[in-house]
Order: structure tokens, then sequence, then C-alpha cells
């Protein structure tokens, strides 16, 4: 499995405590999560600044850095932002891409047969790059964002004919398509592009549409959510790096895939940056994905 995406280094306010220079960046946290199932490759540039801790931190969780490029010329990409008191939603501070305006994807030989292709949250234009270079892969899933909706739709409707899957969220399926209506939202995005849609919900979980067929499964049930940042790259590498490791993609492990990418989001927002995958494993994903079985039967 290969995921491609930024890394970064956050700075994160919330109605209780400041941290600053977290591990962060979409391909981070969808890598961090893929690697209780699978052993991602990532595709990213860091700066001179990137932190041997953090470099130390993936290589334990068995991530292949090979595809990390060093950019010794400047720093790494940061962001810094603030949470509202709901801490659904979150004000941006501070955008340093640093090293990342500068990232041209150069996908290793030991890559480029991957099965399975994860395009976190970058733009398009990038995202195709990488498309470009990899051999017949069984199953391609690209995560978006309304920046990309509003400034590069013709990379980004060029990408959406050539992957199996999209991830996005319920507003960014919406101003995509013009329809707030999830369900029409869904069936407009797979008229012209790919074989699944997931449209994720944030708190209210997710859902996962073909053209025949809907699933909807709600979120983790948490008392407390520390930090909500990296929880959809979790989610979508949960997913990725469940579909990885079973080999074999079906309506069912689809739906299964949605549970193990649900419950890996959940243990991410439990704390800051990685902090919250420290207390999973197998067995703790394992008993999250058994209690949403149960509370959502009937």
């Amino acid at each position: 499995m290969v995921v491609a995406g930024s890394v970064a280094l956050d700075s994160i306010e919330t109605p209780s405590t400041n941290r600053k220079d977290l591990l962060g960046g979409s391909a981070c946290f969808a890598c961090l999560a893929a690697s209780f199932f699978s052993n991602p490759g990532l595709l990213g540039i860091v700066g001179r600044d990137f932190p041997v801790d953090y470099t130390d931190l993936l290589e334990k969780y068995h991530v292949d850095l090979i595809g990390l490029q060093r950019d010794l010329t400047g720093n790494t990409f940061r962001w810094a932002g603030v949470y509202n008191c709901d801490m659904n939603s979150r004000r941006t501070l501070s955008t340093d891409l640093g090293v990342f305006c500068n990232f041209s994807p150069r996908v290793p030989d030991s890559y480029r047969k991957a099965s399975y292709v994860l395009l976190a949250n970058i733009s398009p234009g990038l995202q195709l790059e990488v498309l470009d270079q990899i051999e017949n892969p069984v199953f391609v899933a690209a995560d978006t964002m309304d920046l990309w909706i509003n400034t590069e739709r013709e990379n980004l409707l060029k990408l959406h004919k050539r992957i199996d899957l999209l991830f996005l969220n319920d507003s960014e399926a919406e101003a995509w398509t013009g329809m707030g209506n999830p369900l029409l939202a869904a069936g407009k995005l797979l008229e012209d592009g790919p074989k699944y849609v997931v449209i994720k919900k944030g708190s209210h979980g997710s859902m996962l549409f073909s053209k025949d067929s809907i699933f909807v499964l709600p979120a983790v049930p948490l008392e407390e959510c520390a930090d909500p940042t990296g929880a959809g790259d979790s989610f979508a590498g949960g997913f990725m790096g469940f579909l990885a490791g079973k080999g074999e993609v079906s309506w069912s492990t689809l739906k299964e895939a949605m549970a193990f990418g649900t419950a890996l989001a959940s243990f991410c927002v439990e704390s800051f940056s990685a902090d919250g995958f420290r207390s999973a494993d197998l067995n703790t994903i394992n008993a999250r994905v058994t209690l949403l079985r149960e509370i959502s039967k009937f």
C-alpha cells in the first residue's frame, strides 16, 4: 500500500490547551492508521526542521519512508488552527507551505507495483503525478477538499475518472455537485467517476455509496474529543489499510473497512497528533468495531 500526501508540523489551539509543532499532515495520519493492518509506504516531503523523533515514530509504526523526500533548503509545511468550543469547527490561523511548494512526487521503484493506493488530501495535480507512476494498481482511493474543488476543478475531474473510490465530507460533496442532499450528491459523483463514494459526516459518522447500494455507519460514541485534527485522514488510512490487509475488494469488505476506519478515527481524536494511536492495538480496535456492530443492528 502507498499513501501520498502532506507531512506537516501542526500548532493546535483548543478551548482547553495549546500544542505546538505536532506531527501532522494527511499522509502521516493516514499511514499511522493504515499501519495496524498493512505496511504503508509514505510519499511526501519534509524540510530541514523536521524532527528526527517524528521520523523515528513513523518507523516505529512500520511506515516505509523510502518515498519521503528531505529538502534541506527550507522548512517543513506548517499549519496552525484554533477550534471552537463545539470542536466541530475550526479557524486557520496560519499556513506556511515551506518546501511543500517544491514537492514533485518521485515514486520509488519499490512503490510502483503497489496494489492499493491512497491519494490523501493534496492538490489533484500532485495526485495525478503520483498515479501516473503507479503500475496497474488494484484499488485507488483519493481524498479531497473544498479548496481543490474551487481552484483545481479541471485536474480534479481528470482524477475523478481514474480512481475507484472518492472520500470527501458532506460540505465538499455539496460544493462539488451543488446538491445538499448526500444521496443526490453521491449519485451525481458516481455518474462519471469512481465506483464508490464515501461521504464523511464528522461526529455523525459516514456514508458509503455505490450505484446500487448505500451503507451508513455512525461514529464511535466518545465522551470527549481532545483534537479532531487528522480524523478524516485517519479514517481514510484505516479504511484503505484494512482493504490492503484483506487483499479483497467487495461490498462486504468495503463495509468492514468503513468500520475499521471509523474505529481508527476515534482513537485519533482522543488525543493530539499521533498520541491517540498509542492506546490502539488489534484488540482495542476490534472492540470498537464490535461496539459499532452492536449499536447499528436492530
